[in-house]
């Protein structure tokens, strides 16, 4: 066979592994699945040292932020900030406006690009990038040569236009089962953006809370969580921390009604030696212990007033002083604050500071209770049971329909706690008594006050028409399930609009006509 015939064949195998790594490809639906597989692809056939490849939700509003998922290779992580940049500054940029593919050689030298302080100073040298689609454009690919490797050729951008032309349709399908994704699951975006472990739930209660997260991790900005005992308020806090720039450093907790209050202040902020009877020596306090991290003072509302004077002068100054120094300490930690009590209440009572009040609420976010979020409670319920099992060796055991039907029914007035320690208590009894599923014996052991079943609205409706003009039945029955929709958001009317799918005016003339209030019992 002579060259020419060697080449031909040659380029003729090389078309037939793309196509076949694209249909492997196309299997993927999962957006850090299809990155990382399509990135690697690229690689590969053009032979390139460092790649990326981004993917953007264009889907939202033009004033909502677009969700971006990107995966690199070759690039350490001040490298992929530097390409990050490109994207909304240099070569990347323009590809993403123009819808064109880009080549250089040497994008240092190239009279296109080497004026981009992007370029020059990362002395960027070969270059390939194109859009992945045209007409929209779903994302790009970027690639650089090496000094090790041969320079990026036309053949190679060729490819690479190829390829990306062709990983358009997937990209299309890809983002698409996101979105659905997303409006099935209210909490799928913030679970790309953030990271979330033991996060159980799906309901748009989790998913306002989840989006707050969001917002605030990235930003140095004290918070004060609120809302009942029990909502996760400590989780809450780590995952902000988890997710922000303080990632790396300590997160430290505090129970602020634990503390003595002969004690609090030398916990708090440390103790020079002989400062009280038991300082013997030098006491680090939680705020030294938090060094560059976060400190959580949990239950924030039972600091005696002495130490939160001293918390306002940390708040304000970025100092405290150690218990018997006369020298302040710089303390560089974030604040984050919980109650689960009426700090308002509070001030007006003179129990808590105002001008601490008014500096811990820059950012106040309420945690929601578990009755405002019922339909995650089978899922937080089988999480829960999977855990009580697995630490106590009991094995594997599962909650029985009417078990879950229980618990989603039952008050929970110390909400996720109670939950969690219900649902453990009912594990340990199922196990005792031999049983291979949890009932609802285990979990409410001894007499319990009955549990009416939801009713089913179509037979409640039935059943009036018997008794009852078609007119009051139908009326019966838009109360009763306006009612309880109103009961299962906490009369929170916007939330109740959107279930029923009806506009929030219309369902305010209908709670005044039909003579529903917040007093009324559910039945």
């Amino acid at each position: 066979m002579n060259r020419t015939g060697s080449n031909e064949l040659t380029r003729v195998r090389r078309e037939r592994d793309l196509y076949l790594r694209l249909l492997e490809l196309g299997r993927e639906t999962a957006i850090d699945a299809f990155l990382q597989e399509a990135l690697l692809l690229l690689v590969e056939m053009t032979g390139a040292r460092q790649g990326y490849l981004e993917l953007v939700d264009r889907s939202v509003q033009d004033d909502e932020p677009h969700a971006v998922w990107f995966r690199s290779h070759g690039f350490s992580t001040a490298e992929i900030e530097q390409v990050r940049f490109l994207v909304s500054h240099g070569i990347i940029a323009e590809v993403l406006a123009s819808g064109k593919a880009v080549l250089t050689p040497a994008a240092v030298l190239d009279p296109r690009f080497n004026q981009r302080a992007s370029v020059s100073s990362a002395q960027i040298g070969a270059v390939c990038c194109a859009p992945i689609g045209t007409d929209p454009t779903y994302g790009v690919v970027y690639l650089q040569g090496g000094e090790e490797l041969r320079a990026l050729s036309e053949d190679c951008c060729q490819v690479v236009e190829t390829v990306a032309r062709l990983l358009a349709p997937f990209a299309e399908r890809t983002l698409r089962t996101y979105q659905d994704s997303t409006t099935a699951d209210p909490t799928a975006a913030s679970r790309v953006k953030l990271k979330l472990s033991g996060v159980i739930g799906r309901s748009q209660a989790l998913a306002r809370v989840l989006q707050q997260a969001y917002m605030v991790a990235p930003l140095d900005v004290t918070l004060l969580l609120t809302g009942e005992s029990g909502t996760g308020k400590s989780q809450f806090a780590r995952l902000v921390h988890d997710n922000g720039p303080r990632a790396s450093g300590p997160f430290i907790e505090v129970n602020c009604a634990a503390l003595p209050d002969t004690l609090v202040e030398s916990e708090l902020f440390g103790a020079i030696p002989g400062a009280h009877s038991t300082a013997n020596r030098a006491i680090q306090g939680k705020v030294a212990a938090a060094e560059r991290g976060t400190l959580f003072l949990d239950e924030v509302g039972d600091l005696p007033l002495m130490a939160q004077g001293k918390l306002l002068h940390l708040l304000q100054t970025r100092e405290y002083f150690p218990l018997g120094s006369a020298r302040p300490v710089r303390a560089d930690v974030r604040i984050i604050a919980a109650t689960n009590t009426d700090l308002r209440s509070a001030v007006a009572e003179r129990r808590f500071r105002e001008d601490l009040f008014y500096r811990l609420e820059v950012m106040p976010i309420r945690l929601p209770s578990l009755a405002e979020r019922r339909e995650d409670i089978p899922s937080l319920s089988g999480y829960f049971c999977a855990e009580a099992c697995k630490r106590h060796r009991l094995g594997m055991r599962d909650l029985s329909e009417k078990a879950l039907h229980a618990l989603t029914a039952a008050p929970w007035p110390g909400n996720i706690r109670q939950l969690a320690h219900v649902v453990e208590a009912g594990v340990i009894r199922a196990a005792a008594a031999g049983s291979a599923s949890v009932e609802p014996q285990d979990l409410f052991p001894g007499p319990q006050p009955p549990v009416e079943p939801a009713r089913d609205p179509s037979a409640m409706q039935l059943e009036c028409l018997w008794t009852c003009s078609f007119r009051e039945a139908t009326r019966g029955f838009q109360k009763e399930l306006l009612r309880r929709t109103l009961e299962d958001t906490g009369w929170r009317v916007t939330e109740a609009a959107r279930r029923l799918k009806v506009a929030r005016s219309h369902l305010h003339r209908l709670i005044r006509f039909l003579g529903l209030s917040a007093s009324d019992p559910l039945g």
